[in-house]
């Protein structure tokens, strides 16, 4: 009997730490609060840009990993991309921007 509750009692250890280290971040992989973080930054970009009239900003695209965001999508003019690029970099918490957007 005491030797089933030993390995209950490790199988159970086993599990948790599995379940634990599953939530950790890796250099390709975020951790569940890096996705969190990163979620906010996309939501407050995407807002940013919606505010900004001369934008078609629904034909942007916003994607955050680790604070790094790119933008695709389609843009009218090269000075509306590079207007995008200076709105995203003034949101708190972006840490680099990257330039995807097509001129059409």
């Amino acid at each position: 009997m005491k030797l089933f509750k030993m390995l209950t009692g490790m199988v159970v250890a086993a599990v948790v730490a599995i379940t634990v280290s599953a939530c950790a971040p890796t250099p390709t992989k975020e951790g569940t609060g890096g996705y969190l973080d990163d979620t906010v930054v996309t939501t407050k970009v995407k807002t940013e840009l919606l505010k900004d009239d001369s934008l078609k900003s629904t034909e942007i695209n916003v994607e955050t990993f680790k604070g790094r965001v790119q933008l695709s999508g389609f843009v009218s003019t090269p000075q509306m991309a590079n207007r995008a690029v200076q709105i995203t970099r003034t949101v708190k918490g972006v840490t680099a921007v990257t330039n995807n957007m097509q001129i059409k």
